[in-house]
């Protein structure tokens, strides 16, 4: 595979730690730093929209916001690519517990919630995006694999693309299985060529990688690890807060995207 360039022209990011990229970089300078509030504040969202949203459209459209406001492009002309390895966990809980025990009791409103790509319909409509949007899912590789979608797409059609990745805190036997204690998303603002607004240079290339190279070391307690989403992210996070590196992201099971990160000139 040939080395994609992409331009990042903003970041979004949202955890039960950190409320903004600027909370991250503050972290990792030392500083002090507040916890946001409880729920996403998702003000692209019409006020009766945020009231009903469920929490995982409220921080994929949270982050997505982020990220298009420090790009300074207009949302409605942004291909979208939403990537997440679980989808809404909560819903997908009460949808399989109602339809084992009382399934003429199941709400009409939390099945349409429930749909891989419900934030990306949210997003749009909110925006009135009329461009193209997409929604993935590769497990714990979801974050790596919606990076080489969203690039692959922004270089492919030549236009910037917003790419989302989020993941809910887990419930009941999908907790079990996602291991998914904390809320975490990301988004970026890719650009295919260079602008004012460039703020960094990506270079990614796929990579061959056995099952297991990928995988984390023994926890540390940090609150990254709480989320395999926000563990799969953290290595490029730290990078963009930092301003370069090289870091390895998984991107399936046997293949791995080396993302070298450098500032714009």
């Amino acid at each position: 595979m040939s080395i994609l360039h992409v331009h990042l022209e903003g970041v979004g990011l949202w955890s039960a730690a950190l409320g903004d990229f600027a909370a991250l970089q503050a972290q990792l300078e030392g500083a002090g730093v507040t916890p946001p509030p409880a729920r996403p504040p998702a003000v692209r969202l019409p006020a009766n929209e945020r009231r009903r949203a469920p929490e995982s459209v409220l921080l994929a459209v949270e982050v997505a916001g982020q990220a298009v406001d420090m790009s300074g492009r207009a949302a409605s002309d942004l291909l979208c690519v939403f990537s997440s390895a679980y989808g809404d966990q909560l819903i997908s809980d009460y949808l399989c517990s109602v339809l084992a025990q009382a399934p003429t009791e199941l709400s009409p409103t939390r099945f349409h919630n429930s749909v891989h790509n419900a934030p990306a319909g949210y997003w749009t409509i909110a925006t009135d995006c009329h461009a193209a949007s997409s929604a993935i899912t590769a497990g714990t590789a979801s974050f790596g694999a919606g990076l080489l979608e969203a690039a692959t797409l922004c270089l492919a059609e030549q236009r910037p693309v917003l790419l989302v990745c989020s993941d809910i805190v887990g419930n009941g036997p999908l907790l079990e299985m996602s291991n998914t204690h904390a809320a975490f998303g990301c988004a970026l603002v890719m650009s295919p060529q260079a602008g004012p607004d460039t703020l960094w240079r990506l270079a990614l290339s796929l990579q061959p990688h056995a099952g297991g190279s990928l995988h984390p070391g023994p926890p540390t307690g940090a609150w990254h690890e709480a989320n395999p989403t926000s563990a799969s992210a953290w290595p490029l996070m730290q990078n963009l807060a930092r301003g370069d590196g090289e870091c390895m992201l998984a991107a399936a099971e046997t293949l791995a995207l080396r993302a070298v990160l450098e500032k714009s000139a």
